[in-house]
């Protein structure tokens, strides 16, 4: 049983060196990176001890304590400690980028072997990518590339086949990218909206083993019947029409059982196919492609998750109940939703695209059509904060009952904070007034990073924009919001993602609505709007007194207690006034973020210098020891060994904490 003790004596000395190489390499060590560099390090250093050192002595006569008294197990216990480390190094060095669940970051979710595996794979898909990009020509021509250029039209047809042919997520962000109008010319704009993703629709006995899995009750106890055909199929989900067991029609949203697994592959994929892009062509980058990217994946991570489109649809059935701009919202009923499946109040209609026998049978104003979807959404925007994010006609339909308009799919929901809300206001009531003083102000309360803008010239860009719209009959939406975006972009400023998103879904909304009427002047519909969102804000207080009170004692409520504190406050100030005790004092160390950034800059400074002179002495000690023929050169040796050992383990450490604030730093 010899082998039995040596291997339960191997398991002590393992056990010792995880919990030393644990200290020396920090807190917040990966568990299962650590065990397995461990197992490693003393496997592999024992092989080699054996291999060349214990099989040649009677080390199975001898006890645990004769054996570490031997120099050499010395060495091997160092070793194992000084490779444990080393081999941790190294997994967290090519440990390879991971995203979570859809691309949420995150950096303890799967094994980080099972990772590696999936790396290449995405890898191998990439290349593959890239290969199509290649063979259509796209490659070659991002190289020509211009914002405006002759070869848009060739550079369009070959992007937009290599989203094709890449398939998936890349399609559906190309139909996404369709939606800029603002960032690419026409010919791109005419290719990706050709996009078409052809999705499989789930068989009947998926579709029943998705309700038996997904559904919280039997099937049979909730719904009389299901339609196993579904009335709409996409690369997310399927609808089908089913109808309760209290005799209600409903609709039932199913996810497709892998989309989550295939999103976080290929979601991977895009984000390094667009850093690719705007490594290849300057103009690709300045479109912001990468940031686009992002977006687009949040946006993905929302829709394949049905609790937020339950909370999306559920807040906005609210607001329009009480708005005097109605949209019919369906019925969400929570009882039989979850995030894999939704069950809807079934409004039946068509889009507003196909309805035209709708529009003539209910002898439909179809200006007052338009016009109420877009004070909806107005009120949305302005009065609310919460917005439908997508208003493209297969979104917005026509009642079959009684012709009124309906708002369909809340995957997609943009927010704006109150202070957004105002600036948007500002910016129409600037535009109305012509006035470009009041129009800087509310954009630059729109965009990031605006501190070293040049305020003058700023407003010079946005006087012409002004002018070119001044004194005509028609304003066109689309060609003033394209402006803001150009203007904006060429001074380096980018709008906050949610006002970004409103403006687009009002492009988007310009073009839907004449599709209902093609003579419909969206901007001027604005201003009557922004008219009588004015005269309500000023008139509140009047028409809405009891709302006014309840506010004003909401305000009295916050703010009366820290009034009361005023005077002794004040009397306070002035007492440490006169007796000198007040200093004003400001520095870098005053922010708590600095000092912690400072404190741990200069220690890591401090510990890469400490290793780099144990390195360079122990090697000057360990030179010098070679030109001494003394019996005290043995401990000179000793000593400069043990230095190097010391040098590597302080640079080791300093290495994992280096690489684990990169990963941390760049949303790893």
């Amino acid at each position: 049983m010899w082998y039995l003790k040596f291997i339960i004596e191997l398991l002590v000395i393992a056990v010792l060196i995880y919990m030393i190489s644990g200290r020396l390499m920090g807190p917040k060590v990966d568990f299962r990176k650590r065990v397995l560099s461990v197992s490693l390090g003393v496997v592999s250093t024992t092989f080699i001890y054996w291999y060349s050192y214990l099989r040649f002595t009677n080390y199975l006569d001898l006890d645990a304590i004769q054996v570490v008294q031997d120099e050499t197990a010395i060495l091997w216990i160092g070793s194992m400690l000084l490779i444990s480390m080393l081999l941790y190094l190294f997994f967290e060095l090519f440990d390879p980028v991971e995203l979570g669940e859809l691309g949420d970051p995150k950096t303890g979710g799967e094994f980080f072997l099972f990772r590696w595996r999936n790396r290449l794979r995405e890898q191998k898909r990439l290349s593959r990518i890239l290969e199509i990009s290649v063979r259509n020509g796209f490659s070659q021509a991002l190289d020509f590339a211009r914002r405006r250029g002759e070869n848009d039209r060739e550079l369009a047809r070959a992007f937009r086949v290599t989203l094709e042919e890449s398939g998936g997520i890349f399609i559906k962000f190309g139909q996404m990218l369709s939606t800029h109008s603002e960032l690419f010319p026409p010919a791109f704009i005419k290719e990706l909206g050709s996009l078409q993703q052809n999705v499989k629709p789930l068989t009947s006995q998926q579709v029943e083993k998705l309700l038996n899995e997904k559904l919280a009750y039997r099937i049979e106890d909730v719904f009389s019947e299901v339609d196993k055909e579904p009335l709409a199929a996409g690369s997310i989900g399927q609808v089908h029409r089913a109808l309760l067991k209290n005799g209600d029609e409903v609709v039932v949203k199913l996810l497709r059982p892998d989309i989550r697994s295939i999103m976080r592959d290929d979601l991977n994929l895009l984000l390094e196919f667009t850093q690719w892009l705007s490594n290849k062509s300057a103009w690709i980058n300045s479109i912001g492609i990468q940031d686009l990217a992002v977006g687009f994946a949040d946006s993905m991570r929302e829709e394949v998750n049905f609790n937020i489109e339950i909370r999306n649809t559920i807040q906005l059935g609210n607001i329009m109940e009480k708005s005097d701009h109605r949209l019919k919202v369906p019925k969400v009923y929570t009882e039989y939703s979850n995030d894999r499946l939704i069950v809807l109040e079934y409004l039946e209609g068509k889009s507003i695209a196909e309805g035209q026998d709708l529009f003539t049978f209910f002898d439909v104003d179809r200006s007052e059509f338009a016009r109420t979807v877009l004070f909806s959404y107005l009120e949305q925007i302005f009065f609310n904060g919460i917005f439908h994010a997508d208003p493209h006609p297969g979104n917005i339909f026509i009642d079959r009952m009684d012709g009124s308009p309906v708002l369909m799919d809340f995957g997609a929901v943009g927010r704006l904070s109150e202070d957004q809300r105002n600036a948007l206001y500002q910016f129409v009531l600037g535009i109305q007034q012509n006035d470009t003083d009041l129009m800087s102000d509310a954009v630059l309360q729109l965009v990031h990073d605006n501190e070293s803008l040049d305020r003058n010239q700023f407003e010079y860009a946005l006087g012409q924009t002004v002018m070119r719209i001044s004194h005509i009959d028609k304003i066109p939406t689309r060609e003033l919001i394209h402006s803001m975006f150009d203007i904006v972009r060429d001074f380096g400023l980018k709008f906050y993602a949610p006002v970004g998103t409103a403006l687009r879904a009002l492009i988007v909304l310009d073009s839907t609505l004449r599709t209902v009427d093609p003579n419909f002047d969206m901007f001027r519909e604005a201003k009557t709007f922004a008219k009588k969102y004015k005269a309500s804000y000023l008139f509140k207080p009047f028409t809405q007194p009891s709302a006014t009170k309840a506010k004003i004692e909401e305000e009295l409520a916050v703010w009366l207690p820290e009034l009361m504190k005023v005077p002794k406050r004040l009397d306070r100030l002035i007492q440490r006034v006169e007796s000198g005790k007040v200093i004003l004092h400001h520095d870098v160390f005053s922010d708590k973020h600095n000092s912690m950034f400072v404190t741990q800059l200069f220690s890591r400074f401090v510990l890469l210098m400490s290793g780099i002179t144990f390195g360079v002495i122990s090697a000057a000690l360990l030179a010098i020891a070679q030109f001494i023929d003394t019996a005290y050169a043995v401990y000179l040796n000793i000593a400069s060994y043990a230095g190097l050992f010391l040098s590597v383990v302080l640079l080791v450490r300093l290495s994992i904490q280096a690489i684990r604030d990169m990963k941390r730093t760049s949303g790893l």
